[in-house]
Order: C-alpha cells, then sequence, then structure tokens
C-alpha cells in the first residue's frame, strides 16, 4: 500500500512553500510522525512527518523546489521499513561499509524561505571539507530575512566539497557542497584533531560563532565571555549580542555604541573613503518594502492625545508584588492598555476592521498584534482573543511572544490574524511618533515615554506623569469622530481603571 506525502496547511494566505532539506532518501525506512523534510516560508520553517511507517518511495518535489498547500511531495510504501534492513542478519552488518564505498554522492542543497524570498546568505560552515559527518547532523547555517536556517546533512558519509563558502549568496535552487560516501546516515562523527580553521574563532568544543555576531561583538566592545549564545552547542548568534547590549546598564552603553570600523581609520580628505557600504539585509529590505506598500495603500492618518498615567502607576504599584506572588508574571502597562483598547474597540469597531475589496469585514473579537523590535528586525506577534483575558493571561502572552520573537522562534500562525496593533517606543524613549498601519488591519496605537510633565488640574499647576498617544488608521473606513472618540476612551479608561471593571 502507498502512502502520499502533501503539503501541510501553511497558514493564513499563505499558498507556497520552498522543500528546503530532505532528511531521508528514497528507500529509506521511516516511522509514523518520523520528519521528512522541512518547507520554508516567507516566516517560518515547517516540518512534514511521516503519516505513515514504511519506506520512503518517490521524492517528487526535490529541494529547492516551489510547491503550494496540499501539492504532493513524496510517496511511502507503507509495511517495507523491516523487510530491506532486516533481510538478512549477516549482510546487515556488513552494509554500512559496503554502502560507503557504493552509494552515489549527494548533494546539500540550500534551503530557502518560500513566497518572495529567493537568496540567503551562508553564515558558518560547521564542518570542512574531508570531515565526516552523521545524517541529520548540522552542515552550515544560512541567514534570510527573517530567521536563521540550519542546514543538515541530507546523508551520512564525508564532506567532500564545499560549494557556497561563509558570506557568499545563494538562490533557491543553488548547491551548498556535497557528501560522499554516503551510507544511510550510518556514519558517526568522529572529532578531528585539526577541526578549528585558522580563519574562525572557536570556543567550547570548536563551536564556531555565526560571523555576524562576531562582528557585532567587535563593534560593540564586548568580549565573548560576556555574550551568552542560544544557538546550537552554545554558539553566539547576533541576535545574542543584541540582548547582551540592551541589557547593560547605564555604565556599558559608550562600547556599546563604539564607532563603526570606518570612523576608526584615519580621516582621509576624501569624504568617499569615509563612508561604509553594507549591504541592506534581506530583513530590512522586507520591512522597507511592507512599510511603503502600506503608506501607498490606506489613507493613513494619525491622531493624538495624552493620558494622566497616576492612577494606573498607582493601581500597579499597590497590587504589582501581590500579582506576580499569585500569577507568576509581573504587572505591567501593557496589560492595561490592551484592556484599555478591548473596551474602546468595542464602541469603535471600525478601527477593528479591514477593507476587503469593496466590503467593509468587521471583526466580533480582538486578535491584538504587539510590535516588537528584535536583533533581527520588527515582528508583530498575535495574542489571539485578547478580548477574553484577565490581566495575569494578557501579561502572560506578552512576556511569552516577546521571548519567542527575541529568539526568532515565533511560528507562521503566531503573527497572522491580527485586527488590531499595539507598538510601545515608550521603551526605547520616544516621546511622540506616528506609527505605520500593519496591513490589512485599520488602526495601530503608538504608546510613548511616560514623562513628568506640568499640568493645570482644577485650577492648580500639578506634576503628573503624562504619555502621548497616536492612533494612525485607515481614513477609508474609520472617520476622525471614530479616531478621536476611540482615543477619548482609551485615555478615560487609563486615567480611571475603574471605568474597565464598571464596563462603562
Amino acid at each position: 500500500m502507498t502512502t502520499e506525502v502533501r503539503v501541510p496547511t501553511l497558514g493564513e494566505s499563505v499558498t507556497e512553500a520552498t522543500v528546503a532539506t530532505w532528511f531521508k532518501k528514497p528507500g529509506d525506512s521511516v516511522a509514523v510522525d518520523e520528519m521528512l523534510c522541512e518547507l520554508e516560508t516567507d516566516k517560518v520553517t515547517v516540518e512534514v512527518p511521516s503519516p505513515a511507517a514504511g519506506s520512503l518511495g518517490e521524492i517528487v518535489a526535490a529541494e529547492g523546489e516551489t510547491v503550494g498547500v496540499d501539492a504532493l511531495l513524496a510517496t511511502i510504501a507503507e509495511g517495507a521499513s523491516a523487510a530491506a534492513p532486516q533481510a538478512d542478519a549477516a549482510p546487515a552488518e556488513a552494509a554500512p561499509a559496503k554502502s560507503a564505498d557504493a552509494s552515489p554522492s549527494v548533494d546539500v542543497m540550500v534551503p530557502t524561505l518560500g513566497e518572495s524570498v529567493t537568496e540567503a546568505t551562508v553564515s558558518t560552515w560547521f564542518k570542512k571539507v574531508g570531515d565526516t559527518v552523521a545524517q541529520d547532523e548540522m552542515l552550515c547555517e544560512l541567514e534570510t530575512d527573517k530567521v536563521s536556517v540550519e542546514v543538515p546533512a541530507p546523508a551520512g558519509g564525508v564532506l567532500a566539497e564545499i560549494t557556497a563558502p561563509e558570506g557568499s549568496t545563494v538562490d533557491a535552487s543553488a548547491k551548498l557542497g556535497v557528501i560522499s560516501g554516503a551510507a544511510d546516515g550510518a556514519v558517526e562523527p568522529t572529532p578531528r584533531p585539526d577541526k578549528a580553521e585558522p580563519a574562525a574563532t572557536t570556543h567550547s568544543g570548536d563551536v564556531e560563532d555565526a560571523p555576524s555576531a562576531k562582528k557585532a561583538m567587535a563593534e560593540a566592545g564586548l568580549s565573548r565571555d560576556a555574550v551568552t549564545g542560544t544557538g546550537r552547542d552554545g554558539r553566539i548568534m547576533k541576535e545574542d549580542v543584541a540582548r547582551a547590549v540592551s541589557s547593560a546598564a547605564v555604565a556599558p552603553a559608550p562600547s556599546a555604541t563604539a564607532p563603526a570600523p570606518a570612523p576608526r581609520a584615519p580621516v582621509p580628505a576624501d569624504d568617499a573613503a569615509r563612508e561604509e557600504r553594507v549591504k541592506m539585509t534581506r530583513l530590512r529590505q522586507t520591512i522597507a518594502r511592507r512599510l511603503k506598500d502600506s503608506q501607498n495603500t490606506a489613507a493613513m492618518l494619525t491622531t493624538y492625545n495624552e493620558v494622566d498615567m497616576t492612577e494606573v502607576m498607582a493601581l500597579r504599584s499597590t497590587y504589582k508584588d501581590q500579582f506576580e506572588k499569585k500569577h507568576g508574571v509581573r504587572l505591567g502597562f501593557m496589560s492595561f492598555f490592551t484592556k484599555a483598547c478591548c473596551h474602546a474597540l468595542r464602541e469603535v469597531p471600525e478601527v477593528n476592521a479591514e477593507i476587503d475589496g469593496t466590503d467593509i469585514v468587521y471583526k466580533n473579537f480582538v486578535h491584538m498584534g504587539v510590535a516588537a523590535g528584535t536583533p533581527t528586525g520588527l515582528v508583530v506577534p498575535v495574542i489571539r482573543n485578547v478580548d477574553t483575558m484577565s490581566f495575569a493571561d494578557i501579561e502572560k502572552a506578552i512576556a511569552e511572544k516577546g521571548k519567542r520573537a527575541r529568539d526568532g522562534k515565533l511560528s507562521m500562525a503566531e503573527m497572522q490574524g491580527g485586527t488590531f496593533t499595539l507598538s510601545n517606543g515608550g521603551v526605547y524613549g520616544s516621546l511622540m511618533s506616528s506609527p505605520i498601519l500593519n496591513p490589512p488591519q485599520s488602526g495601530i496605537l503608538g504608546m510613548h515615554k511616560i514623562q513628568d510633565r506640568p499640568m493645570a488640574i482644577d485650577g492648580q499647576v500639578v506634576i503628573r506623569p503624562m504619555m502621548y498617544l497616536a492612533l494612525s488608521y485607515d481614513h477609508r473606513i474609520v472617520d476622525g469622530k471614530g479616531a478621536v472618540t476611540f482615543l477619548v476612551r482609551v485615555k478615560e479608561a487609563l486615567e480611571d481603571p475603574r471605568r474597565l471593571l464598571m464596563d462603562l
């Protein structure tokens, strides 16, 4: 009996993926739910498990090919998993050595990230020519516009050739290297005394840091010991460096903003010689394109207001210790703003709606996007049905999504389906800004720095902790009255949080 392996659902609005890596080859035995291959979309990696036990038959979609949802990837011959490997005990013992000599070479192909992403950069090779590798052992790492992609060995053997060295840009169908003497993944990796290449910086058992991380550490003036690596085997990624810099106190700040390589050189007379030209990353190109598309598509307008944070700060100060003790998470300001926005969206539903052709789609729920700046760029994880959640649930979800965003571990589904977005530029010290819409949403609220300012209260000048709020909205479906009403309701709820309890 033959079972088909097809492309799984890729998430909302995602219709294509690219076959990145096959971890099995025709004839290999597979178990139910054993990973067969990886597909890459424009944001995440999707693993494809085996739907049945048996042996992998034909691979219909080779590495580098673009496939649609439900497309046929391969076939599995059920019930054949034990026949070939266990036919005779004696031949099975000799099989590894025999196949190592007779098996053809296997190409290591570059994975891509699917729709609209056609290139990747080879960041790090963890093996060199002549090294023994086992099937699924990591060979190299690629950097794309969203994530770092690990490339495992498609078969066991010896790395015979590296066709794409570190720093090279490769397309979706390019070959990275060649493994010779493939032996059905039975080869055990053996450490070599000359493992470390002269040009590579190694540490902790010859684990190499990503080149981008080395450059970032040099620019920030950080030593290797000052950064905790979250990559495989403890290697340092560039986002680890960014976290180390951002978590440093005021004292390390000068080193974190150390001059770039160009200013350290003697200043020549020619201005061009003092410039540094760096290729824009694919992530930055994608961000630039999408933000500009947003401006070109929506009739975007921004309206402002300010909120007195006295009551929220007092409430938070009173209950933060009890809150953290009971719920295991800190009570921040984001849950208050989320609750206030949900309250206001019920009164002004068009801010939570979207345009679909000539229709307006009103959402009777709130999936809140929380914009987060990460070392690799801006991402917007979505907290679904936030209008039904408690303060504690909201704080836990925001903390969890934020950590996954910084670690680059968000899935496609976690960044789709948002109906409204919060953007907290205040954490970076922003006093006032106009956020850009996240299509197809019609509203985004920008939060800013809380700053003590003199305010006239009941005829008296008093100092109050004030925050500017900025609502950017799509004027095609949201009128000025609706936008102002939304901001006023948010302001009222925050200045008197009891209104949230009374639904006023």
